[in-house]
């Protein structure tokens, strides 16, 4: 993962999408610097469009994401890999 600028507003901002397009409301990971350290944030379509472009927000990919989850399950569960 990148690491982040030398100040805050240099800083990378990371989102990830939770919810399925047609919801009626976005939810999503917000992150600033460090992907892994996120809030979890809920706002209408319109809302988080403007909320990305005034942020200029990098969206996560599958590979950071899955990275991600990977770390997540680690620390839950003592596992690197999905539970069966």
């Amino acid at each position: 993962m990148k690491q982040p600028g030398s100040t805050f507003d240099q800083m990378p901002r990371y989102v990830r999408v939770r919810s399925q397009p047609e919801d009626p409301f976005v939810e999503f990971d917000f992150a600033i610097g460090y992907p892994e350290l996120f809030v979890e944030l809920v706002l209408p379509h319109q809302a988080f469009k403007q909320f990305c472009a005034s942020n200029h927000v990098q969206h996560m990919d599958a590979q950071m994401s899955e990275a991600l989850d990977a770390d997540a399950r680690k620390w839950r569960y003592g596992e690197t890999r999905d539970p069966d």
